[in-house]
């Protein structure tokens, strides 16, 4: 049971608020067969008293596909935890890592890794409620609460609850007084302290989240976490997904007309069901990314007036006319 999870999590796209919703999903997935997938963070209150459709539905394709929660009311999580299960998640991850302001004011997030105790209770009672595992994604620390212990304590409860995967953003979080996208930038990187963790408690699988592009060393950091978890460099070039899928899972090199093909087929799909083409396009802007024609790609596929038409022929026009001759 270890081995299938260490081999599922190698590879983990982040949860990216605003940005990884399902048209996102299915573009990771043509890049990378085998990484395991994450919505963005998704509050309870929202599944349970607005659009629920809207927010868990996904695509066949999308599978291994994990739900992120955010919240910390244990009826609540329960009830979210058995909807996602009922709905067809592979995995139902708790946000402990989310720094806004938003996030703090309702008690999760970032703000939860002060109270152990209660992420404990929430994660034992969403495994009770379902049969899919429950993982924790959290930082390394909150604001002055950022030693060592403090973090190898809350893994350690966590895991006392029955949870045996962490995904781990390699900073402390700042509550006071750093945005959300300087809490990504500022506090400065420790990768160590999640190798530490992976020592202290060999059973579990750590993934290592934060600071991680083109330049990071993946044979070698793989060779002290169970796995990697990568999101805006990702986003912002998905042909650099494939390369990391072909690196770790060894998987076959895409064929980018191939995977402008599947692009345009499930646009037109979600087109006829009344999806607006620019909720697809607007994740397709990274692709071919240092690419002489790039910047017309993005232009098109971005341009209002070719939007307003909601023809998903504009994706395969726009390929052929800039690239097909350099893919053929």
């Amino acid at each position: 049971m270890n081995q299938k999870i260490n081999d599922t999590h190698k590879l983990c796209t982040a949860p990216m608020l605003d940005w990884s919703d399902k048209h996102c999903r299915f573009l990771f997935r043509l890049f990378a067969p085998r990484a395991m997938l994450y919505t963005e963070m998704v509050t309870t209150g929202a599944i349970i008293f607005g659009d629920r459709k809207r927010h868990l539905d996904f695509s066949c394709e999308e599978h291994p596909l994990a739900l992120q929660l955010g919240g910390s009311s244990i009826a609540e999580l329960r009830q979210c935890a058995t909807l996602a299960a009922q709905w067809g998640y592979d995995e139902i991850n708790l946000n402990c890592g989310c720094p806004s302001e938003r996030v703090q004011k309702g008690n999760f997030g970032a703000s939860l890794m002060l109270e152990p105790k209660l992420v404990a209770d929430c994660v034992d009672a969403m495994r009770n409620a379902t049969n899919i595992p429950v993982t924790v994604k959290h930082r390394l620390g909150v604001d002055e609460s950022d030693s060592y212990d403090f973090v190898s304590r809350f893994v350690g409860t966590i895991r006392d609850a029955g949870c045996k995967t962490f995904i781990v953003h390699a900073r402390i979080a700042v509550l006071k007084g750093l945005s959300p996208k300087k809490n990504r930038e500022v506090p400065p990187l420790n990768y160590e302290f999640v190798y530490r963790l992976k020592n202290e408690y060999p059973d579990c699988t750590f993934v290592l989240n934060g600071g991680l592009d083109e330049h990071a060393k993946y044979n070698e950091i793989l060779q002290k976490v169970n796995g990697v978890m990568i999101g805006r460099s990702i986003y912002q070039s998905p042909e650099f997904l494939g390369e990391l899928s072909q690196l770790i899972h060894n998987s076959v090199p895409q064929n980018l007309e191939s995977v402008i093909a599947e692009i345009h087929r499930y646009a037109v799909n979600q087109v006829n069901r009344k999806v607006p083409l620019k909720a697809i396009t607007r994740h397709l802007l990274g692709l071919f990314h240092g690419q002489k024609g790039a910047r017309t790609w993005r232009r098109q596929l971005s341009n209002p007036d070719l939007l307003k038409r909601n023809n998903p022929d504009l994706i395969m026009h726009t390929y052929q006319e800039l690239f097909c001759s350099l893919h053929a």
